[in-house]
């Protein structure tokens, strides 16, 4: 996750209880997700993992990841009310449980999201005090934080592409916080993730998707999560 946590970070935001990893965190996450989905999801297949697995339930986080597919914020009273909610909003999803995972996080949750033709596979997660990590996004390794204005590009593995990426940005002096980029193999497409301390114009991420080796691109301002 980058950039430093304050006194005020670890305390946490203001929430429905009964933790910040079981209800914040997760809230956060479901949120962070649909925003890389573009939209509130039809349906979600959900998979808890390790210490999530075993106190999903107990600890309302089942509840939490609902209400942040709907996009209820932290404190929202209606978390408690997810589940009705969701009915009534039809957005159908599956819970799955895997308690023994030493790849992941021991607070890991996998988010399969469908809205229409659209799917995306987020794995996030929940480190405490509210905050998150998002660590995939289709496979690619993200890691990102969703506190700071973030671009998902996905595009051919080109030579120079992170030093024109940069360059465009740089052009609306947006700082840079963060960037990383992975890839799945060699001269296959790469995911690049840029965290900014500002967020970009329309414009400038119109003339990206424009691009012929640019596929995909994913832009999060920086929004109250």
């Amino acid at each position: 996750m980058s950039g430093k946590s304050s006194v005020f970070d670890m305390i946490g935001p203001v929430m429905i209880g009964p933790s910040s990893s079981h209800t914040a965190g997760v809230v956060r996450i479901a949120r962070a997700a649909i925003r890389v989905l573009g939209g509130k999801p039809d349906h979600a297949d959900i998979t808890f993992y390790n210490s999530f697995a075993r106190t999903y339930e107990g600890h309302g986080s089942d509840k939490a990841i609902i209400a942040g597919l709907m996009d209820f914020k932290t404190d929202d009273a209606k978390i408690k009310q997810a589940f009705e909610l969701a009915e009534e909003n039809k957005l159908t999803y599956k819970f799955k449980s895997i308690g023994n995972a030493s790849v992941y996080h021991p607070n890991t949750i996998k988010l399969n999201l469908t809205k229409g033709e659209q799917k995306v596979e987020v794995i996030g997660e929940s480190l405490g005090g509210g905050l998150i990590n998002i660590s995939f996004v289709d496979g690619f390794i993200a890691d990102f934080s969703a506190q700071s204005h973030t671009l998902i590009i996905k595009a051919n593995d080109t030579s120079g592409a992170i030093a024109f990426i940069s360059s465009v940005i740089a052009q609306e002096k947006a700082n840079i916080a963060t960037m990383s980029v992975s890839r799945k193999g060699k001269n296959d497409q790469a995911c690049h993730v840029i965290e900014m301390d500002s967020g970009l114009q329309p414009i400038t991420i119109e003339y990206l998707k424009s691009l012929p080796w640019i596929k995909e691109i994913i832009y999060i301002p920086d929004i109250d999560l």
